[in-house]
């Protein structure tokens, strides 16, 4: 589900720190000092070619995560309920819970086609044939000939890209690690963060750009034309032949570094049990358990900007493409705050930066219900262009919904780092993670759910008012029987805000006092005891 263009990259920079944190517990024999060592000896002289093919893979999936982020505006134009917004959102939940199956794929393998090739290549063929299903029928599952969109196909096919999606990142991740020479793994990041971001700006702000008739015909044409120079089925259809003829290269071409290479990092074996035991034991820390139920609930007080915001401007006629737009300005603010911020979290404390964040990004909720309320005043004919004020307003919402964002986010990353066992590898800060994006992705749902029950509509015929509701299909066909027409009176976005803002309140009350609590317990609290390391 698009958010307020923001979220993606906070899970982009989640998934870097996630890889870090892997890469340096992913040896058996590697200390920190000397993984540091390692690092700034980096030098990437017979690098460069498995550089350039990570970057590409994480390129590669970024696309889906692009197209699940584009097509819920494409569905807003296509008149679905906040309902079926709030089913389709599911597809975004692999990403959230690959944890519970990264521990079959770094186990399960053959030998001869390669550790993670195994995975990889079935995967990404996968992935092809699934956008090439999609590009033959997406049109008729998206409504194009008339009919209502098909949203319970449109969820379960994009909810097994994602699915696909995220098992490649998973063994993408791992085969990072040993393709780089042991002084260059420090480079995955980067060609994580950098790959995932341009695959999902392609498949999401330049996509429905040149999808859009409006924007191609004012600025790329000379002659209108009444489709963009882009569809959805070409694009699917562009990026699915490239899903297969790369794999097919990398398949053929690409082999894995033998084991025991001096040169590589050398992963160990596995095993599956153990790895589900690691996370049974830390779930059983009762700091740990605080912590899990801080993380999914402190996200509901402004679930209602983050899910519907975004999509209540576009049904007040911004175009889509323009609101994707908006951000690529401020890619630079995006990626200079987390190191401004990241001053502020590195000492004993990280997690006062993110108990002050929450009031301002409540207030914020507040902000953009009023930015919603005064655009259909603002912007009368948004065919015609944004005003230059409107623009300036949407860019200052922007920037102030970033600080805050990246303020709890940095905040809550570093405390991660501060607290996590090292002993059982990645697996912990994984696990903290995917609770962090569960915290976001269950309340989003609710909100978009519960904005059409809240919304009250009544029926008025001119500026009479007809003695008929409209909160339902059968109420607004018995409206327009009469001659009248179906009139929002309080849109439900404006209830869940206060909601919202009210629960979010509540939950500072509680959850500041249960914050300062776990950030004052004593390391041994977060770590498991030898003895359950050693099993």
């Amino acid at each position: 589900m698009s958010k307020f263009p923001v979220e993606i990259t906070s899970i982009k920079t989640m998934n870097v720190k996630e890889r870090r944190s892997r890469a340096k517990t992913s040896s058996s024999t590697m200390e920190n000092g000397e993984y540091i060592q390692i690092i700034a000896r980096s030098n990437v002289r017979g690098d460069e070619k498995n550089i350039l093919l990570l970057f590409f893979l994480y390129t590669l999936q970024g696309i889906p995560l692009g197209l699940s982020a584009a097509i819920p505006m494409i569905l807003q134009n296509r008149g679905v309920s906040y309902k079926q917004q709030a089913e389709f959102s599911f597809v975004s939940w692999p990403f959230s819970l690959k944890l519970l199956w990264a521990p079959l794929v770094d186990a399960i393998f053959s030998t001869r086609i390669g550790r993670r090739k195994t995975w990889l290549i079935p995967t990404q063929y996968l992935i092809g044939a699934f956008m090439l299903l999609l590009s033959s029928h997406v049109d008729q599952w998206l409504g194009g000939d008339g009919t209502a969109p098909n949203i319970e196909i449109l969820t379960l096919l994009f909810f097994s890209l994602n699915f696909l999606a995220a098992t490649q990142d998973i063994a993408v991740d791992g085969w990072a690690l040993t393709m780089l020479k042991k002084h260059n793994v420090g480079h995955a990041s980067t060609c994580n963060s950098v790959g995932q971001t341009t695959g999902y700006f392609l498949s999401y702000v330049l996509f429905m750009a040149l999808e859009s008739p409006t924007f191609c015909n004012q600025y790329l044409r000379s002659v209108p034309q009444k489709e963009g120079i882009v569809t959805l089925p070409g694009f699917l259809y562009f990026w699915g032949w490239v899903f297969l003829i790369t794999t097919t290269l990398v398949a053929l071409m690409k082999r894995e570094v033998e084991p025991h290479d001096p040169d590589h990092m050398e992963v160990p074996d596995r095993d599956i049990k153990t790895a589900y035991s690691s996370l049974k034991e830390i779930l059983k820390l009762r700091s740990v358990q605080t912590l899990v139920v801080i993380l999914l609930t402190c996200k509901v007080g402004f679930s209602s900007t983050d899910s519907v915001m975004t999509l209540k401007l576009v049904e007040s006629g911004i175009p889509k493409e323009k609101l994707g737009l908006i951000a690529v300005p401020l890619i630079p603010v995006q990626l200079a705050l987390p190191l401004v911020i990241a001053k502020y979290t590195t000492g004993p404390r990280p997690l006062d930066i993110f108990l002050k964040a929450i009031p301002y990004r409540l207030i914020f909720g507040f902000v953009a219900a009023l930015l919603v309320w005064i655009t259909p005043t603002l912007v009368p004919n948004a065919a015609e262009g944004l005003p230059f004020l409107y623009v300036v307003l949407l860019i200052i919402c922007y920037v102030l919904h970033q600080v805050c964002v990246y303020c709890m986010f940095v905040a809550i990353m570093a405390f991660f780092a501060k607290i996590s066992d090292s002993s059982v590898g990645g697996t912990y800060m994984t696990l903290l993670n995917t609770v962090t994006n569960l915290g976001g992705n269950w309340p989003g749902i609710l909100a978009l759910y519960f904005v059409d029950p809240l919304t009250w509509k009544e029926c008025r015929d001119g500026a009479e008012s007809v003695d008929n509701y409209c909160r339902n299909a059968l109420e607004k066909e018995a409206c327009v029987s009469k001659g009248g027409k179906c009139v929002t009176t309080l849109d439900g976005f404006y209830i869940e805000t206060v909601i919202c803002s009210a629960i979010g309140i509540l939950w500072l009350l509680w959850g500041s006092k249960k914050i300062q609590h776990v950030q004052s317990l004593d390391e041994n609290a977060w770590k498991l005891n030898k003895r359950k390391r050693e099993r």
